[in-house]
């Protein structure tokens, strides 16, 4: 793998972060009722680091094997659900929409469920370093839901 393909995939991957401390909790989030078991809130920024560093070397493994029409298809998937992870911080903190955010949550892990599949295809460790984003999506899911419910 090429170090300017790392690079460039790794700050791709980053995008999602980068556009999402636009719409940081505030006190709005802080004022809603949460179920017991919601992570601190120090522990989001750790977690999300490492697994946009994973969705980065999944990326520039999976381009590096893939060719064609099977690499635009693979890479429009990675976009979207790249996009919908932005959007998501946005729906839920910028726009104060809870339901709307788990809604595209919910989409945003059918696509990541997607991505694993393609990248399995190309490289089984591609596909693989995305599982632990699958399954922080998931569990984003339900806290969403959650929060959604507690607050209607």
């Amino acid at each position: 793998m090429s170090i300017p393909r790392l690079v460039a995939f790794v700050a791709l991957a980053f995008v999602p972060a980068v556009f999402g401390a636009l719409f940081a909790p505030g006190p709005w989030y802080q004022q809603l009722a949460k179920p017991d078991w919601t992570p601190p809130g120090w522990l989001f920024g750790p977690v999300w680091t490492l697994l946009y560093l994973l969705i980065g070397i999944a990326g520039a493994l999976a381009y590096g094997r893939s060719e064609g029409p099977r690499r635009r298809t693979t890479f429009v998937i990675y976009g979207l659900q790249l996009a919908l992870n932005a959007a998501w911080s946005w729906l839920f903190f910028g726009l104060h929409r809870p339901g709307t955010a788990f809604v595209e949550i919910l989409i945003l892990l059918a696509l990541v469920v997607a991505n694993i599949v393609v990248f399995l295809r190309i490289t089984r460790p591609a596909g693989l370093l995305l599982v632990p984003y699958a399954l922080w999506v998931a569990f984003a899911s339900v806290l969403n839901g959650s929060i959604w419910l507690m607050n209607t």
